[in-house]
């Protein structure tokens, strides 16, 4: 076989309705398609049998992992292309019973079971867990292991793509050729500045990682902070920077469950890209859980990833990708809905800052020192992890630039009894500090 990439993009042609808009090249070293384009790797023909038995998100996440699958020229407008022809294609087995009722559609579907080859689609990768059950999800057990699958993966790796901030949340940019460092500073400063720290306040971050902000808190306001984590290799990494910079007497890093902290009340919390975690089901208990953690009069800074909301809100399914390679059991939920919970438990919102465009910035630059190191990257955590996070980033950034998801920082505080706040009048003086 000589020519199966030309028979690929006729194939691909016929069931779109419309010409493929990318170039193929096949595992028989053959290429079809327009030029100039980005070019669609296929190399082994188990690719096309992961998304005939799987179609859609799930069997090109598996067929990408494996290294079955890969995009060369601009990864971006590759995977652009690709969202609206299998990315985000509709799975629901009744509208793939309904196409193959379309003689084209059916004759095209043999023509392509027969271009794969005899047999069933391989096991899904190594890097594939399973979502735990409903009974089981979000449990202290089920978090700690969720937590583990996506942050213990080497602090090495994560050097190389987050760089020495060690931030592993959305920056905050003045210009878009800024550098990462000033920026992801600049967003633990905008924080710190929005919690109004000062030296001898008690600030609670949960959900830690490597320990920048707890530090950027000590080191620069003078804070005294307690950092929680579920990753043992985060809390080590963090404790070691922690004592380097000489900051022991300021901050502690617990590998400690939110639920379980006790020795409130604190005066601040910063929740930065952790509550991504909770679940729906889970998040009122988590906002409770924080709201009984604050004195009266403190302040929580809740950052964390916003999805667009759907007409029918209990039809929401979490992302096949995501699930089962990235975030298991994460789940996102609209900004008003967060809100909503928010002060169900007690909270008054005061503030609601989207930082939909830092995000996308933020993930370029991780994927671009990704890509610089990318053979050491590999080595580390071996080439399906690696490719898991290069298409995870490459794909959100294009969600964020294309207001698929966004990302908000919600300012909330513990209003005293007597409704007192404690903010200042104009308080949205943080933005030019």
């Amino acid at each position: 076989m000589a020519d199966a990439a030309l028979r690929l993009k006729g194939l691909a042609d016929q069931l779109l309705g419309a010409p493929f808009p990318l170039r193929i090249r096949a595992w028989d070293g053959s290429e079809a398609g327009p030029p100039d384009v980005p070019v669609l790797v296929v190399r082994s023909r188990r690719a096309l049998r992961r998304l005939l038995w799987k179609p859609g998100e799930l069997g090109l996440a598996r067929a990408w992992v494996a290294g079955e699958l890969d995009i060369e020229g601009d990864l971006y407008a590759g995977l652009d292309a690709l969202s609206g022809l299998v990315w985000e294609r509709d799975e629901d087995a009744r509208g793939a019973l309904d196409a193959l009722r379309d003689p084209e559609v059916r004759s095209a579907v043999r023509a392509l079971v027969k271009l794969a080859g005899p047999g069933l689609p391989p096991a899904p990768p190594g890097e594939e867990t399973r979502r735990p059950g409903r009974l089981h999800l979000h449990t202290r057990r089920s978090d700690k292991r969720a937590i583990s699958h996506h942050y213990d993966v080497g602090n090495d790796f994560y050097e190389i793509v987050l760089g020495p901030s060690m931030v592993y949340s959305c920056a905050y940019w003045d210009t878009p050729d800024g550098t990462l460092e000033n920026a992801q500073r600049a967003k633990l400063d905008l924080v710190c500045r929005k919690l109004d720290l000062a030296p001898g306040l008690r600030l609670l971050d949960v959900g830690c990682g490597w320990g920048s902000m707890a530090m950027h808190a000590a080191r620069e306001y003078g804070a005294s902070v307690v950092g929680v984590t579920l990753s043992a290799e985060q809390a080590a990494y963090a404790r070691k920077r922690v004592a380097d910079q000489g900051l022991t007497d300021k901050v502690e890093i617990r590998v400690q469950d939110y639920r379980d902290v006790r020795d409130g009340p604190y005066d601040a919390i910063s929740s930065i890209g952790m509550a991504e975690h909770v679940g729906a089901e889970r998040y009122l208990e988590y906002a409770q859980d924080l709201y009984a953690l604050l004195r009266p009069g403190g302040r929580l800074l809740n950052h964390q990833i916003g999805r667009r909301p759907v007409g029918d809100e209990s039809a929401y399914s979490v992302d096949g990708f995501i699930d089962a390679y990235v975030f298991p059991g994460g789940e996102l939920a609209p900004v008003g809905t967060t809100v909503t919970q928010l002060e169900r438990a007690g909270f008054e919102v005061r503030d609601v800052e989207a930082l939909r465009e830092h995000y996308a910035l933020t993930l370029r630059r991780w994927v671009a020192n990704l890509d610089a190191q990318w053979r050491r990257a590999s080595q580390l955590t071996g080439p399906g992890r690696a490719r898991v996070w290069r298409l995870y980033m490459a794909a959100s950034a294009l969600a964020f630039e294309q207001n698929r998801i966004g990302v908000n920082q919600v300012l909330a505080v513990r209003a005293a009894e007597s409704g007192t706040s404690g903010m200042p009048l104009r308080a949205r003086t943080w933005g030019t500090g």
